[in-house]
């Protein structure tokens, strides 16, 4: 098979690949890589010396593609499928581009800084990041909310990158800094993500893994 996803399916930047692949129905092979097995560890250090997945191996053009919203990109080039992610316009395809970046710096970040904080040793936790965390996403969240006065996904109608990149942030965002009544647009954006089949194949290969997801303390 010409592609090969080292990733793995609790981990949100390569859920967001997953669902790029699966709204397109992208012939592809999923290679899990478990970050606490050294053999896999070397493995991914093998094809990106980053070692963070996921990481996109092409056969067919030969080559490698970390970062999962440039492994979209690389997706939406070369292999096209019915759901165009990134539109052609360029003024609709640079709003897309922010989005994406939104989803990850402002909703994703900042939910993985109050998971990792869970994991420090006892007298190592860091209370003040961890407001200013949760300060970030309440703020992302009303920017999400404002926006999604009239539309359906991020950008209107259309499904796009910026939906993928949504889907995984907002979901674990959810549980570590709920929604709650406040947002109540976006909370139904979140069961909307939810409900599409792309991200619940994604849900249902995630399942399997809840357990590891840090309690808080």
């Amino acid at each position: 098979m010409s592609l090969r996803l080292y990733s793995h399916p609790f981990a949100s930047f390569c859920q967001k690949v997953l669902i790029a692949l699966y709204e397109n129905a992208t012939p592809f092979e999923a290679v899990l890589i478990d970050l606490a097995d050294e053999a896999d560890r070397a493995e991914l250090l093998r094809v990106w010396r980053i070692a963070k997945f996921p990481v996109l191996l092409d056969d067919t053009r030969a080559c490698s593609v970390p970062e999962s919203s440039i492994i979209i990109e690389y997706l939406s080039q070369h292999y096209p499928g019915p759901v165009a992610l990134v539109p052609e316009d360029a003024d609709a395809a640079r709003e897309t581009r922010l989005f994406d970046r939104f989803y990850d710096l402002y909703v994703s970040e900042p939910m993985q800084k109050i998971v990792g904080d869970r994991l420090r040793p006892a007298g190592q936790r860091d209370a003040f990041g961890v407001a200013q965390a949760r300060a970030l996403l309440d703020t992302a969240y009303g920017m999400i909310e404002a926006r999604l006065a009239d539309k359906t996904w991020t950008m209107g109608q259309a499904f796009s990158l910026a939906d993928c990149s949504a889907a995984p942030a907002l979901l674990y965002a959810d549980v570590v800094h709920p929604l709650g009544p406040a947002y109540p647009r976006t909370a139904a954006y979140l069961q909307r993500l939810r409900e599409r089949p792309s991200f619940a194949r994604v849900l249902r290969e995630a399942e399997p893994f809840w357990a590891i997801f840090p309690k808080e303390s």
